[in-house]
């Protein structure tokens, strides 16, 4: 399969330790939350469009994940629940974290989801083949 470019400019796929993976790019937004979410837009529309489950990394550094983005980032997960095959996200606080698995919890969406400090880890984590 040749590499594209997401339009968050992450290679798509991205192979890593001889899997492959997406990342989603949500970090360095800061309080920008208005340019955020056109890209959580873009990203659906492209993931959508591969028709395939994928496993997908979202780096949050540097991002401020008000409960406006937190709920906006859930929406969105759910709506790409089906083309999801791990989630891994790092650059979350603690109580981002808590947040975010509360709200996906009440949506009744259940996925294979982790978070992760060290985006390493994160990514070897989507390319293991057990789901831990």
């Amino acid at each position: 399969m040749n590499s594209i470019k997401s339009p968050g400019g992450s290679i798509y796929p991205y192979y890593y330790k001889g899997g492959e993976i997406h990342c989603l790019k949500y970090g360095s937004f800061y309080a920008n939350k208005d340019s955020l979410f056109a890209l959580m837009k873009k990203e659906e529309e492209f993931i959508l469009d591969k028709k395939r489950r994928i496993s997908i990394w979202v780096d949050f550094y540097k991002t401020k994940l008000t409960n406006e983005v937190i709920t906006e980032f859930v929406n969105s997960i759910c709506r790409l629940a089906p083309s999801i095959s791990k989630l891994s996200i790092v650059g979350c606080s603690t109580i981002a974290k808590w947040k975010i698995l509360r709200q996906l919890k009440n949506t009744n969406e259940l996925l294979p989801l982790k978070f992760f400090v060290d985006p390493e880890d994160a990514k070897t984590w989507l390319v293991s083949e057990r789901i831990q």
